[in-house]
């Protein structure tokens, strides 16, 4: 079964199991012990904490191991904040952060902290120059990830960086997307990373902070991992997670990297040519080379990502429709993007051109079904026969406005029933959605500029909120 969810967990990597199964039998004792079992242990720590530090590109004595990849981003965020609060208490942020940092800004902001977030652009990148304009004397911390989780853009880092080290704020980067792929670039002062991103096991994080960097680990003190990460180490883990990191930084990373970007190139190519109404979201060029994401106009995320289950296919979303809070990814929201029927697609080392080949063939016979059982017509955007509105639609005061009421239905159908009613009124007439679902606020914009309708704009309404769409075609 194609597993092709590797930005979400990376299957384990051979390098990774090997040393796990040999650490388990060496490296069972605390570290801290001076006793032979324990001295063995420490060895084996030591080892690991160089290779992974050679690996990311700092030295040995500013890594530390954590229990996750949150973890370090909370740790680092909350350090740093507390040993800059003479500085200042802003936190500078991108729109697209990992919902970690995210949440470590809102227990800042609770505490008393203020943040700013900066803006993407349409493919979720943020520009160099956004974060400068946005940094102000009482700015203690900016963080930018290094590469989206969701869409697979990268950010300008290393450009970041040097503009926050004119400044004098220090630079947090998240870094478990692009770790596996080689170093993170530029003056950053901190960074956080996740071993089972790059095929190492879970429980296993990174957080490297710089020489010179002010940092003041909050919570209970621990004499462990540098008083940075509590708790006793798993040794056996972190001795796998470092050497399959190593690993990576073999010369044939970089030729799995080009092979994996062709396929993606493939897939980014095909799929809009093989299903109509596709969006291929994240910037074409500045990307992780194994990561593709799409969204899929009329369709509910949930389903598709069902039958593409059934067909074998292991893949994710961030759709609105695969989350139990009904809220669209903050990531697509930021990026002013369609967020129904999203699927990112992430290779994992040693994918087959075969299984691509044969997703593609799958890929729109499955859109087709899900789209009929919705009772999406073949061509949504044609004009509906007189009278074959549907009950959704109520009688218009005139034939230049029309009144879809979706109220209490969810993703895609408010998109759908303006899809069936735009050809009703004449170029001029506009239509107006009435609907209860957060995403109609993000995808029926979405959907007028994919198919070339003018969106007027939201008013209030009595339940939920009223968008109005012009036609202009």
């Amino acid at each position: 079964m194609p597993y092709f969810d590797a930005a979400s967990a990376a299957p384990l990597h051979p390098v990774a199991r090997e040393a796990l199964l040999a650490s388990l039998d060496e490296g069972w004792a605390d570290p801290a012990r001076l006793y032979r079992e324990g001295r063995r242990a420490r060895l084996l720590l030591d080892a690991a904490r160089e290779a992974a530090a050679e690996a990311v590109g700092c030295r040995p004595d500013e890594l530390v191991f954590t229990p996750s990849g949150t973890h370090a981003v909370h740790s680092g965020v909350s350090g740093v904040l507390a040993a800059r609060r003479r500085a200042g208490r802003r936190l500078v942020h991108s729109a697209v952060e990992h919902s970690a940092v995210l949440h470590a800004a809102e227990v800042h902001e609770a505490a008393g902290g203020t943040r700013a977030e900066v803006a993407v652009n349409g493919a979720g990148r943020v520009a160099a120059g956004d974060v400068a304009a946005a940094l102000t004397g009482d700015t203690a911390l900016v963080a930018v990830q290094s590469a989206n989780h969701e869409v697979g853009t990268e950010q300008p880092v290393e450009e970041v960086a040097g503009l926050c080290q004119e400044a004098g704020v220090p630079l947090l980067v998240d870094a478990a997307q692009s770790l596996p792929w080689g170093q993170v670039p530029g003056a950053w002062s901190v960074l956080a990373a996740s071993a089972h991103k790059w095929g190492g096991p879970p429980g296993v994080g990174l957080l490297v902070v710089r020489k010179g960097t002010r940092f003041a680990p909050q919570g209970p003190a621990d004499e462990r991992e540098s008083g940075r990460s509590a708790g006793f180490e798993n040794l056996p883990a972190i001795v796998a997670a470092a050497a399959s990191l190593r690993a990576l930084r073999g010369p044939e990373t970089s030729a799995e990297a080009s092979r994996l970007r062709a396929l993606v190139d493939r897939i980014r190519a095909r799929v809009p040519e093989l299903v109509p109404d596709v969006e291929v979201v994240g910037d074409p060029v500045h990307r992780l080379p194994h990561l593709v994401t799409f969204s899929c106009l009329y369709v509910d995320g949930e389903t598709l990502l069902g039958e593409l289950d059934r067909a074998g296919f292991s893949v994710s979303s961030g759709s609105s429709c695969t989350s139990s809070t009904l809220i669209p990814s903050h990531v697509l929201r930021a990026m002013g993007v369609l967020s129904e029927g999203n699927v990112r697609v992430s290779l994992p080392y040693g994918t087959a051109e075969a299984e691509v080949e044969r997703f593609l063939e799958v890929l729109p016979g499955l859109v087709r079904s899900v789209r009929e059982r919705l009772g999406v017509p073949p061509r949504a955007a044609e004009a509906a026969p007189a009278g074959a509105a549907g009950p959704e639609a109520a009688p218009a005061a005139r034939p230049s406005d029309l009144v879809v009421d979706a109220l209490g239905k969810r993703c895609p159908i408010p998109v759908i029933e303006l899809a069936k009613v735009i050809g009703r009124v004449p170029v001029g007439g506009t239509v107006t959605v009435l609907s209860d679902d957060e995403a109609a606020r993000q995808d029926i914009p979405a959907w007028c500029t994919m198919r070339e309708q003018e969106y007027v704009g939201e008013r209030a309404a009595e339940r939920g909120a009223a968008y109005v769409v012009r036609r202009r075609v």
